[in-house]
């Protein structure tokens, strides 16, 4: 049924669709990871919290062991179902923020080399660009590579 060819069925009918979709999504493989992130006080709704905190302070020094208490899980339980929703561990995934962080910084302002390592929070210039270059690889984004190239020129 095509609502777009008769818009004053959309009222009635709209809503049925929705639902249906609705409906369809919860039924799939899908549905089932979408239910138990919804779901308060499931593990999948705690590992959830986990990664907003990260997400808001992945600037700040990280122990897996506060990360685990602001969680409410343990640490093994966290790691296993922190990798099942982002797959990464709690780690990869702040360092993958902050690199991003990094990248979207280099788009926007040209720095000098040894003032990203600092802006990163990676205190070796040389470990910055080499994570920096492996990020680029392994995500197949050419900004990465392309800035850390054009550092060393200088």
């Amino acid at each position: 049924m095509d609502l777009l060819d008769t818009p004053q069925d959309i009222p009635v009918i709209g809503g049925l669709l929705q639902r249906e979709i609705v409906y369809r999504i919860l039924r799939s493989a899908e549905g089932a990871r979408l239910r138990a992130i919804a779901t308060l006080g499931d593990q999948s709704h705690r590992t959830a919290r986990a990664i907003a905190w990260i997400k808001a302070n992945y600037a700040k020094p990280l122990r897996v062991e506060d990360l685990a208490d602001i969680a409410g899980m343990g640490v093994s339980t966290l790691h296993h179902h922190f990798r099942v929703l982002t797959a990464m561990s709690p780690l990869q995934y702040q360092k993958h923020l902050r690199l991003r962080a990094a990248r979207d910084a280099c788009s926007w302002t040209v720095w000098t080399p040894p003032v990203r390592p600092l802006r990163s929070d990676t205190k070796a210039p040389a470990k910055f660009n080499r994570e920096y270059s492996v990020s680029s690889a392994s995500h197949r984004c050419g900004i990465f590579g392309r800035f850390v190239r054009q550092a060393r020129r200088r």
